[in-house]
């Protein structure tokens, strides 16, 4: 299988290629998460596809100069306009920097000299997008709490941040898991021939056995954090997309994820892959028509 067919390819924006990517993460049948399989109670698979849609323009005027915080709050009010609850935050403030990212320049260079250049402004509009979209699980901490002002340095707040959040984390460490991690683990599943939507299932496996999801840690614990780890990497030994003793294992561990009130939800994980894709994307890596779905002979 080609990783796409590239025949009369459409040239997506920027933020058209968010939304893509945003779509085909909510899409893909991850074990724990939102899909077009299974709805949580309070969010379904079309709130995050209506997501998808009312970020786009956002990310566009990142592209297109808009400064990086302004850009988030911009995403998070959109989002909140139109399915009223948080469905993407994490999402955002991943992909927004990385939109930011002149087009000539690499994303992994690129993106440093976009966190360079965050400033106060950058930090009150994030602070406010943060408040607006009120994830779950953030509690109290005694240096830049979300419900104090905000710092006037973004990546300071970030930094304390970094050890309990993997977003957070990101800014601080040039968006390692993202361009390093995320965006080869699911290029090398297209390129062993699966799927799309089979390469970021096994994507999200790979992610979560090496960095326990810091959702699942936040609302949990760290402990079930890692027992969650542990599940997935059970799961990447019983073998490969397509095969029996997998795809049992996928089912198992999503049963499990999504026991004790869906607390368990791997929702970091699932914003480190949106923007793996959307990196992907971006750089050509992945083309439209996209193979999301191939059936076996």
């Amino acid at each position: 299988m080609s990783r796409s067919n590239t025949s009369g390819a459409p040239k997506l924006s920027v933020g058209q290629s968010a939304a893509l990517a945003c779509l085909i993460e909510a899409t893909a049948p991850k074990p724990g998460n939102v899909h077009r399989g299974a709805d949580f109670a309070e969010m379904s698979y079309p709130d995050f596809c209506a997501s998808a849609l009312a970020i786009s323009p956002a990310i566009d005027a990142a592209a297109n100069g808009l400064r990086v915080g302004a850009a988030i709050l911009q995403a998070i009010q959109a989002t909140r306009a139109l399915v009223g609850k948080n469905t993407n935050l994490g999402t955002v403030l991943l992909i927004a920097p990385l939109a930011a990212v002149p087009g000539e320049a690499s994303l992994a260079s690129g993106v440093r000299d976009v966190l360079a250049a965050l400033n106060a402004e950058d930090c009150r509009d994030v602070y406010a997008a943060i408040r607006l979209a009120q994830p779950g699980g953030m509690g109290r901490v005694d240096e830049a709490d979300l419900a104090a002002p905000p710092p006037d340095d973004l990546l300071a707040a970030m930094r304390l941040a970094a050890d309990r959040d993997l977003v957070a984390k990101q800014y601080v460490d040039g968006f390692h898991l993202v361009l390093n991690e995320a965006a080869p683990m699911i290029l090398a599943g297209v390129e062993r021939d699966w799927n799309l939507l089979e390469a970021v299932v096994h994507a999200q496996l790979r992610l979560m056995s090496a960095y326990p999801d810091s959702l699942i840690a936040r609302k949990c614990s760290a402990e079930v954090a890692r027992q969650a780890a542990d599940h997935a990497d059970t799961v990447l030994a019983l073998g490969s997309p397509g095969e029996v003793a997998y795809e049992d294992g996928l089912a198992d561990l999503d049963f499990w994820l999504r026991s004790d009130g869906y607390q368990r939800n791997p929702g970091t994980t699932a914003d480190l892959l949106a923007a793996g894709l959307f990196a992907l994307l971006r750089d050509g890596k992945l083309k439209p028509p996209l193979e999301l779905v191939q059936k076996r002979e």
